[in-house]
């Protein structure tokens, strides 16, 4: 294939060439480049925005709850860690994550904000509902951000909700921060979005040069690496944004994750110290060192040191602060529809996505949310089998804590030390609206774990037959049966008593 800037693939892109992705006529093309232009056109809604979050002040809400799944809800929740505003935010199904979403005394001072492009999120719809009723139906607790035409648009003109924002319906979810449905959640919890969507255009006019443009630079190395082999692409990054992984590993896998090609986004893997860095990464991997020109990370830039020394490739980007998210959010959309070019496919639709959902509603149906659990031995048999260019995906289906990631850390750097493989880690169901195109789509290397925990409590769902706790078990056993269709390898373990601890428990097991 001839050079991205032989075909001047920049200069189609910003023209909507659709055939650059094997259009016209190709559904989820022309009508998902709304991205391209938006952070200009949200320049013009900021005031309009800004009074709003004003005038919810003025009411007396101080909490902020988010209730959203992938597109929806990464975005912004990333902007509020990098800029320590975190918002309220749930994207769980577990029971016990929607009891603790909002403590029982903030439910009155709480503004709820419902978000889904598509309005008929499975989730999103059973948060609504929950907490619909727990505010005593108050409609001026409640804000959509939604689709023209969608169902939530509907629901939100029927109940009379305080505020409906209509984003653009020519972008994707994953391409969606920059768009009200990042920026309004954002923007609540007190986020400066006017200072993200600064450098967003800044990005997005650098993106649009000639020579050294840096999205058409790094889309085509990185796709041209993919094909060559190096397909896991691994972040490590500075804080204050060191949580950005947990946006782009939606935007990368479920763009680039099917028709058997892909890239692996590894996200949140823990850095080792440089000298071992040699010894626990295979020839499949490819490395995104990203350092605060502020405040640089001494470990992360050893290790990257090291990599380059040990003949791993690397790109190195710099951010000045947390409003330069704007600019690599943009950079890694452009980027990522430059490696869809390279590996033509469409980096625009998901054609796995529906088959979890499927299986889902099939479990719902059937009733019976049972299926049956592996031992330490199936586990120590996946593991051993394990190597790249496999990669280790471990699935969480319970209350997330930062007690439990720190013990997901060491589980991750056991099994890459002793494997070799790259290790991703997401909690369910939220890793289904990010990384599970890619499971199902991409590349067949991927080995599976999934982890099932239940505490005593259980939630009804308002108006539906089912309960938080099975529709999680439903979710965990839909997804299972998707990955066992494709061939993909899967261990299902129950974690019984303190999940932290048995996780820890297990690692040390490995370990014997």
């Amino acid at each position: 294939m001839a050079g991205v800037a032989e075909q001047a693939v920049s200069e189609r892109i910003w023209a909507r060439d659709e055939s650059l992705w094997g259009g016209p006529g190709v559904p989820e093309i022309g009508n998902r480049l709304g991205w391209l232009d938006i952070a200009d056109r949200m320049e013009g809604e900021l005031a309009d925005l800004n009074a709003w979050v004003d005038e919810v002040h003025a009411a007396g809400f101080t909490n902020t709850l988010l209730l959203g799944m992938g597109g929806s809800s990464l975005g912004p929740e990333v902007l509020g860690l990098s800029f320590d505003k975190p918002l309220g935010m749930l994207d769980s199904t577990d029971p016990a994550a929607v009891l603790a979403a909002v403590d029982p005394e903030d439910v009155a001072k709480t503004m709820f904000i419902a978000s889904s492009k598509s309005g008929g999120t499975l989730e999103t719809k059973s948060h609504f509902k929950h907490f619909f009723e727990l505010s005593g139906e108050n409609a001026e607790q409640f804000a959509i951000v939604t689709d023209p035409g969608s169902p939530f648009e509907a629901l939100a003109k029927e109940k009379r909700l305080r505020r409906i924002w209509l984003a653009d319906p020519n972008i994707g979810g994953r391409y969606s921060v920059l768009s009200f449905f990042g920026l309004v959640p954002a923007a609540l919890a007190g986020v400066p979005v006017g200072a993200v969507i600064e450098q967003a255009i800044a990005a997005a006019e650098s993106c649009r040069a000639e020579e050294n443009n840096p999205g058409l630079l790094l889309g085509g190395k990185l796709g041209e690496l993919s094909l060559a082999g190096r397909d896991k692409l691994t972040f490590i990054v500075d804080p204050p944004i060191d949580s950005f992984g947990l946006w782009v590993e939606q935007l990368i896998a479920e763009s680039t994750g099917k028709h058997g090609k892909g890239i692996l986004p590894v996200a949140g893997e823990p850095v080792p110290a440089a000298a071992s860095v040699p010894a626990v990464y295979g020839d499949d991997r490819v490395f995104v060192h990203i350092a605060s020109s502020v405040t640089p990370l001494a470990e992360n830039a050893a290790a990257a040191d090291a990599l380059e020394a040990a003949g791993q490739p690397v790109f190195r980007l710099t951010a000045a602060g947390p409003a330069d998210l704007g600019r690599l959010m943009f950079l890694f959309e452009f980027a990522t529809a430059v490696v869809g070019h390279v590996l033509e496919i469409n980096p625009f639709d998901q054609p796995n996505v529906q088959e979890a959902k499927d299986a889902t509603n099939a479990v719902l149906e059937s009733g019976n949310v049972d299926a049956p659990y592996d031992d330490l031995s199936a586990l120590t048999a996946l593991v051993a089998s394990s190597a790249p260019p496999n990669y280790l995906a471990i699935h969480g289906y319970l209350k997330p804590s930062s007690d439990f990631d720190q013990a997901i850390d060491k589980l991750r750097a056991r099994l890459r030390a002793k494997t070799k493989c790259a290790t991703t880690f997401g909690y369910g169901p939220r890793f289904l609206h990010s990384t599970g195109q890619l499971h199902k789509g991409g590349p067949p290397t991927g080995n599976f774990i999934q982890l099932v925990h239940d505490d005593d409590e259980d939630v009804a769902i308002p108006g539906e037959s089912f309960s938080f706790r099975t529709l999680k078990h439903a979710q965990a056993i839909g997804d299972l049966q998707a990955l066992q269709k494709h061939g993909r390898p899967v261990v299902r373990l129950e974690l019984k008593g303190d999940p932290a601890a048995a996780v820890r428990e297990l690692t040390n097991q490995l370990d014997d």
